[in-house]
């Protein structure tokens, strides 16, 4: 039901194999998607995966340093050139929004669609419709951080296939009109019922995606029931010792343990030092992260996309291009 596609999995700044933060997430409930963070080039990445900014409800920042946000003048841009014309939503802190003013106002960028600004720090649901739930919860960083819950539910109706086969009736347009609910008249006077022969399932898929955050505990609310999990992981616990607690992020450790604590059943680390950009140092995050968390876990990398069904992660295969 729902897809992560992830655009960008450095921190600070890009390396050869990685970009910095940005997340897509997707779902079957329609063509709109919606992106977490926007670091720089976030839309050349975009051109490597099959979504567009015409389905593109809605950009959620975390907060307001550059790795962050600074691929939203030159995304917003674009999509403008390309011809957008129906609104955008714009969930993020208020200093993103005057900073993204200043830059439209002096670089003379005038967009075709207009941006709906949602204050982050203005209540706790930021944003709900069509099925879908965004909240936010406060994080520790130097700058004001958030988290995002993302709360989907999909209801369908579906028919009683083997009810229908044993009373005689195959698959064709009576089993259409039963699904949308309308009775159907049999040929021998009798009438299936809509209601006998159809019955009402729902999908729901809770992801909840970190901003930079030296304790991850300050998400044991929001990933209550949650299936899934996206935090940072920016440094091993050693070198975040030395490093000491002037960035204010999170160690693998640490991330791992609260997840195990809070009993999420997937995980995804991301937000990863560059020093660790190498296959010797991406091994030496998964040992530290297995050591303290025995769920299904994942390794961010660009442009892997990881699909929630039925409350199991799994990595998908790459997509093809967008044409």
């Amino acid at each position: 039901m729902l897809k992560l596609t992830f655009l960008g999995t450095s921190s600070g700044v890009p390396t050869i194999r990685r970009n910095v933060t940005a997340l897509a997430l997707h779902t079957t409930m329609n063509r709109d998607w919606w992106l977490v963070d926007c670091g720089e080039a976030t839309q050349h990445q975009l051109l490597r995966i099959p979504l567009t900014v015409h389905d593109l409800a809605g950009i959620c920042v975390t907060h307001i340093h550059g790795d962050h946000s600074y691929g939203l003048p030159g995304l917003l841009a674009s999509a403008s050139m390309n011809g957008r014309k129906k609104p955008l939503i714009l969930i993020a802190p208020a200093p993103v929004k005057a900073w993204l003013d200043a830059t439209m106002l002096h670089t003379e960028l005038f967009l075709t669609f207009e941006i709906i600004h949602i204050d982050v720090a203005s209540e706790q649901s930021v944003y709900q419709q069509d099925g879908l739930t965004i909240e936010r919860f406060p994080l520790s960083h130097r700058a004001p951080s958030f988290g995002f819950k993302f709360s989907f539910e999909k209801t369908t109706w579906k028919v009683d296939s083997e009810a229908l086969r044993a009373r005689g009736v195959p698959p064709g347009p009576a089993w259409g009109q039963l699904q949308h609910g309308k009775d159907v008249h049999m040929d021998d006077g009798t009438v299936l019922a809509a209601a006998r022969y159809r019955s009402q399932h729902t999908e729901r898929a809770t992801a909840v995606i970190g901003g930079d955050n030296d304790t991850p505990s300050l998400l044991a609310k929001a990933c209550q029931h949650a299936d899934v999990l996206v935090h940072e992981a920016t440094y091993t616990e050693a070198v975040l010792q030395k490093v000491g607690p002037g960035p204010q992020h999170s160690s693998v450790q640490r991330t791992a343990s609260f997840a195990a604590d809070a009993q999420i059943p997937n995980l995804v680390l991301t937000h990863f030092s560059a020093r660790y950009d190498s296959l010797e140092g991406m091994a030496e995050v998964a040992a530290e992260a297995r050591r303290h968390y025995s769920g299904t876990l994942f390794l961010a990398q660009d442009f892997n996309t990881y699909e929630l069904s039925n409350g199991a992660l799994a990595k998908l295969p790459p997509a093809p291009r967008a044409k």
